[in-house]
């Protein structure tokens, strides 16, 4: 049975705790109003940017050919996943469930035959993920910062070209989690090349209705571009795929903040239920304690 010093040391202990997830809390929040703000901004351009790419692909497909980030190798051999987590801990379920939906899609691909790659953007999911599939890690992109740029997305996509260019894969596909709340996060994977229109696939079923109510990007875009769709399509689709790539990171920092905010708030509340506990063992403890003295005390007196 524990002393009374060692229930009171143990008492400050968690209360000191409870100090520090209160604070991260308040500080998270303040950073979730931000990164939320960011991320809700880049939707609507990242959408209407999609939508015309979306307009060009289609006319260039219909008369066949056109650049290779649209067209592709040709090939679905091999495919690089592209896993965005946070370079920080404390923040709940927020990377292990990235990690878990990467995993499970690692092994669908590789009993389909296929031969993957991993690129990681973050720490936290490289750090998880390294020990089991270090044969298949190609790099790690240190780009994460407190206020997130589309120079830091550039970095990404760069790296991204550089390797399709090389032929190094022949689809890349990015998997973050996408801002609902600030406690609810839906694990999303986007095919970056080659380009396809409205493949992002939400983890939660959930999620299908809102898929299915959205306009088909390719929908009243009927119109006639100068110069010709294949020179503008040459153009566009590198920095669609920085747009795209962008409003992902944004996604994922607010998601990041949300969920730490959640997590720190719950740690909190269960720092203030086990203080009480504590502090209910520490009283009884010390009545016990007390009781014992004075049932001596009156012993002893008898016996005199």
């Amino acid at each position: 049975m524990p002393s009374l010093k060692d229930l009171k040391n143990r008492i400050k202990s968690v209360k000191n705790t409870q100090k520090i997830t209160k604070a991260m809390k308040m500080v998270a929040a303040a950073k979730l109003r931000r990164a939320r703000e960011a991320a809700e901004a880049a939707r609507p351009y990242a959408e209407a940017m999609e939508t015309m790419v979306a307009g060009l692909a289609a006319s260039v497909a219909g008369g066949g050919g056109g650049p290779k980030l649209l067209s592709g190798t040709g090939r679905d051999q091999t495919h690089l996943l592209i896993i965005a987590t946070s370079d920080r801990g404390l923040c709940g379920g927020f990377n292990s469930s990235i990690v878990r939906a990467a995993r499970r899609q690692i092994r669908v691909l590789t009993a389909e035959g296929k031969k993957v790659k991993l690129l990681f953007v973050g720490r936290k999911g490289y750090e998880q993920l390294h020990a089991e599939f270090s044969a298949l890690v190609i790099g790690r992109l240190d780009v994460l910062k407190k206020k997130m740029t589309y120079a830091d997305a550039e970095i990404v996509v760069n790296d991204v070209l550089s390797r399709f260019d090389a032929g190094e894969f022949d689809v890349a596909t990015i998997v973050y989690n996408k801002f609902r709340s600030a406690i609810s996060q839906v694990v999303t994977w986007q095919q970056l090349v080659p380009l396809a229109v409205g493949s992002e696939q939400l983890a939660v079923s959930s999620e299908k209705g809102d898929s299915a109510n959205r306009q088909s990007p390719t929908a009243n875009s009927s119109y006639e571009y100068e110069p010709e769709e294949e020179e503008i399509l040459a153009d566009l689709l590198p920095k669609n795929l920085g747009v795209q790539v962008y409003k992902a990171l944004l996604e994922n920092s607010a998601s990041e903040q949300g969920a730490r905010m959640t997590a720190m708030d719950n740690a909190t509340r269960n720092a203030g239920d086990m203080i009480k506990k504590l502090n209910l063992k520490y009283n009884r403890t010390r009545q016990a304690a007390i009781t014992k003295e004075l049932i001596e005390i009156i012993s002893g007196a008898e016996a005199v």
